[in-house]
């Protein structure tokens, strides 16, 4: 299988090389140049393996210059069971008739991050040694929160690699804060950024593509690459768990295979629900995708007009992760959308460069509509969510997961459409304890983040995972700020290291 760009489509590489570069030279991000198809007989095979075996043979489709030893070893060391708390890696929750929550934050950061972070290392260093000649990599990640630390964790110590993160100072949760602040590891390099998300990640894609940089470490014999979900080999293992979530349900008799499913997403950056797209588009009995937004409704409101605005106020919330206004992965929604025309691509992208807004075509955006709805849940419903969830079910969720239950809810009301709905439940409810909280009553006054953590255990009973109480007085090893314009010179004082 190859890749090509989306911006330049006579650039063409193997699934490797798409892993190790991370992103086109001109900016453009690798798409298969054809998608795997899945019959009902596949996915009937499925339904007896565990998660571990459903992945490697998904990945092979995609990855087929890895060899089946290689890909093995990956996804072993991946998603063994000492790395993850359940059995299951991702299991399902019933929520309701037709509701089901799909648990992706049993990893060891406690978010869905790690279902693609805890593989992609293993792939990385694999497909560099393929095409670099096993030069060091120096991964750029930006991060509303959870990739951070999930790259940190993935990353942290794994030889020829160093990884340099950057996340909004003020823009996500405490406990994520600390996560990546008190990370281990010779190779970590940790920076807050004063700005939000969208300039951290628009300054990490000038680094990738500035000459002068990439001239600087080759001379050092070393490359860039990513493990934002810009990077093929982030984006893939996402495919996995919509996938495995569809055959556990049909294992469970949830469903019947061949039965189709709506998929509804909390998303900011659209790589959790593109993933679920390109399921689909592979032969996954997919009805509607639902794009769950918050209050930065950029993309919600893209789906009702087919116009991409994101010149409009910036708004942290209780669900950070969200909190985004450039979506990066969109770019590839798009080139299929658009009949892979990379030129009219590149131009969209040049506009949102340019005067922050593109508009795509008429027959585009009826072919959006015709797979995706958007909804969003402001700040107010987002508890009220939380709360009558927990009520109801006993089951206590996280800012994002109530976001995407509450837009599924407005869904159906809108359309009558009753269809069973996978739900991805992307972190851990203790991540975000601060948010959860106060929907259950006022926190003390100047209560810590870990004394209202301990209380909402209090209330809902639920155990609060070990690797999040350990934060609790760790010693900080990344205090740095710096400004958006300041990144480039923090990642060359990093690299002399």
């Amino acid at each position: 299988m190859m890749y090509h760009s989306t911006r330049d489509k006579s650039v063409r590489v193997s699934a490797a090389q798409a892993i190790a570069q991370g992103i086109s030279k001109e900016g453009g991000l690798f798409v298969p140049v054809e998608l795997p198809l899945f019959d009902m007989m596949k996915l009937m095979r499925y339904e007896s393996m565990g998660y571990a075996s459903r992945a490697q043979d998904i990945l092979a489709a995609f990855l087929t210059d890895f060899s089946a030893d290689e890909l093995r070893e990956c996804v072993h060391s991946a998603y063994g069971t000492h790395r993850f708390d359940h059995e299951r890696i991702a299991p399902i929750f019933p929520l309701g008739d037709t509701m089901r929550l799909l648990e992706l934050w049993h990893g060891p950061t406690c978010a869905f991050k790690d279902m693609a972070l805890q593989l992609l290392p293993h792939l990385l260093t694999r497909a560099v040694k393929k095409t670099m000649g096993g030069k060091h990599t120096a991964i750029l990640v930006a991060t509303s929160g959870d990739t951070g630390k999930a790259a940190l964790d993935g990353f942290a110590d794994v030889p020829d690699t160093s990884i340099l993160v950057f996340y909004p100072h003020g823009g996500v949760s405490e406990v994520q804060r600390l996560q990546m602040a008190t990370q281990k590891g010779n190779n970590t390099t940790v920076v807050a950024v004063r700005g939000n998300f969208d300039d951290t990640q628009t300054a990490v894609k000038k680094i990738f593509t500035n000459h002068d940089m990439n001239k600087m470490l080759a001379d050092k014999g070393m490359v860039f690459s990513s493990a934002n979900s810009i990077n093929w080999g982030r984006l893939v293992p996402q495919i996995v768990y919509y996938i495995s979530a569809y055959c556990d349900m049909a294992g469970a008799g949830d469903i019947q295979m061949g039965e189709k499913i709506n998929i509804c997403v909390p998303t900011g950056n659209f790589g959790n629900i593109l993933a679920a797209y390109y399921a689909k588009h592979m032969g996954l009995p997919v009805n509607m995708l639902i794009c769950a937004s918050n209050v930065n409704k950029v993309l919600s409101d893209f789906i009702e007009t087919g116009v991409y605005d994101r010149r409009r106020e910036f708004v942290l919330t209780s669900s950070p992760s969200m909190d985004i206004l450039i979506s990066s992965n969109l770019e590839r929604l798009l080139f299929a959308l658009c009949g892979e025309d990379d030129k009219m691509v590149a131009d969209m992208m040049g506009s949102l460069t340019q005067t922050g807004v593109y508009t795509i075509p008429d027959a585009a955006r009826e072919k959006l509509q015709s797979e995706f709805a958007g909804g969003f849940c402001d700040e107010q419903k987002t508890g009220e969510t939380i709360r009558g969830i927990f009520e109801l079910h006993g089951y206590l969720c996280d800012t994002h997961t109530a976001v995407a239950v509450d837009v599924h809810r407005q869904y159906m009301e809108r359309t009558g459409d009753k269809t069973k709905t996978l739900i991805a439940s992307t972190a851990n409810p203790y991540k975000f304890a601060a948010g959860i909280l106060p929907v259950f009553e006022r926190a003390a006054p100047g209560a810590s983040e870990f004394a209202q953590i301990r209380r909402l255990r209090e209330i809902s009973g639920m155990e609060v995972p070990e690797q999040l109480l350990e934060l609790e007085g760790k010693d900080i090893r990344f205090d740095t700020v710096c400004g958006a314009d300041e990144m480039e010179s923090a990642v060359r004082q990093a690299l002399k290291k």
